[in-house]
């Protein structure tokens, strides 16, 4: 049994990253397993950056990308070469493959990711900078990390990425931010220019390219807090916005993991539901909305707050909950009082799965209470003053009190 599992771990794909060097880059093992596959898949510029050492059959990537994964798979325990960029586990094809092979199956001889490569041309230190893809990817990704100060390298699309970038800055109040866009890096056509963002002027601009920010931001910047609880101000609403301080509390006792699900039941503004995926990359959520204008207008506050994968759903729960994917969490912001609505979102939670729901009518305080009653949990009412003008003088002005009722699936 033992020589059976070890002849199916044996590896028979080997991952060669490549850089615009080509073979010169490449040290005499990733040249010797080159030469001798019988089959090299990778990018028409791959195989072209590799030409004078393939002797095999070249296969250059398809559309859908996934045709050509089902092509390497299909060759399983037959030697075959796949050619990456740089690193083929950062933003590469080695993530890819490693969901369908067992990385038991997969050699991998990389080289310096663009990143590495522009920190070193800069002099940055890699841990102290914030590096995103927007390779083929929303340039909104880029929003939460405009941080005065910050450096952040971000890899774009193709030529016009870095205008694009630059005009995003700008837009957002960081026009004075430093930009170096490092070009074609590691190769004959390598080029590293410096503008600043406002006053953006290059031109002709290698689609292979990555972008070095230095953060400035103008008193008008619109910076994103790191802490939940973001002043209301910062997103496009209508009134229904869950205000800035029960939704730090809401955000506390829906107590987010690292990738997890959250369905966001009569989102308004899609408030929660945007601090739920601020608190990290890997953060997922589902907002829910009756209203067409309100659903639309979320999906512009998620772009402008950095976080274009929220999934708004337009419909009206419970049917709208119908067939979404399992969550890990739910809130409820609004329609909770309507037939139907709490007990499909308590059925659709697993085990250790939270539930929070907030109400500001007697109502839906009625059907907190009845199910605290029943299932117990946590319930607490939240009462907030703010300071405003009373004529020449200052007074309190109470906001509408709030009950909220959290609750975990045992």
């Amino acid at each position: 049994m033992s020589n059976s599992v070890s002849a199916m771990a044996a590896p028979w794909i080997t991952i060669i990253g490549i850089g615009e060097d080509g073979v010169t880059g490449l040290g005499d093992r990733a040249k010797q397993v080159i030469a001798t596959a019988p089959v090299v898949f990778g990018g028409a510029r791959h195989l072209e950056l590799a030409a004078s050492l393939i002797k095999g059959e070249c296969q250059v990537w398809q559309s859908p990308f996934e045709r050509s994964v089902e092509a390497v798979v299909a060759r399983r325990g037959s030697p075959v070469v796949v050619l990456a960029s740089g690193d083929p586990f950062l933003y590469g094809v080695g993530a890819t493959l490693a969901r369908r092979v067992d990385p038991s199956e997969i050699r991998t001889i990389p080289a310096p990711s663009a990143f590495s490569l522009a920190a070193s041309r800069l002099g940055w230190a890699l841990q102290d900078v914030t590096t995103v893809s927007l390779h083929g990817r929303p340039l909104d990704l880029v929003r939460p990390h405009l941080q005065p100060g910050a450096r952040v390298l971000a890899l774009t699309s193709d030529g016009s990425g870095p205008r694009a970038l630059a005009e995003l800055l700008t837009e957002s109040g960081f026009g004075q931010s430093r930009i170096v866009v490092l070009e074609a890096l590691g190769g004959a056509r390598e080029r590293i220019s410096r503008q600043v963002a406002a006053d953006f002027a290059l031109e002709d601009i290698h689609s292979l390219n990555l972008c070095a920010i230095e953060v400035i931001g103008a008193a008008c910047a619109r910076v994103l807090p790191l802490a939940c609880g973001r002043d209301d101000a910062l997103f496009e609403h209508d009134g229904q916005i869950t205000k800035r301080e029960v939704r730090a509390l809401t955000l506390s006792a829906l107590a987010p993991r690292r990738g997890e699900l959250l369905w966001d039941i009569g989102a308004g503004s899609g408030s929660v539901s945007i601090e739920w995926m601020l608190s990290d990359p890997a953060m997922r959520a589902i907002a829910i909305e009756a209203s067409p204008e309100r659903a639309a207008r979320i999906g512009r506050n998620a772009a402008s707050f950095g976080v274009p994968g929220l999934l708004v759903v337009e419909g009206q729960a419970p049917g709208a909950l119908r067939d979404l994917p399992e969550p890990d969490a739910i809130f409820i912001g609004g329609g909770g009082s309507e037939p139907g609505v709490m007990g499909t979102a308590i059925a659709a939670l697993p085990p250790g799965g939270r539930l929070v729901a907030n109400a500001v009518t007697t109502e839906m305080e009625a059907v907190l209470l009845a199910h605290h009653a029943r299932l117990g949990g946590s319930l607490i009412r939240v009462d907030v003053a703010r300071a405003s003008p009373v004529g020449r003088m200052t007074g309190w002005r109470s906001a509408m009190p709030v009950t909220q009722w959290s609750w975990t699936r045992t």
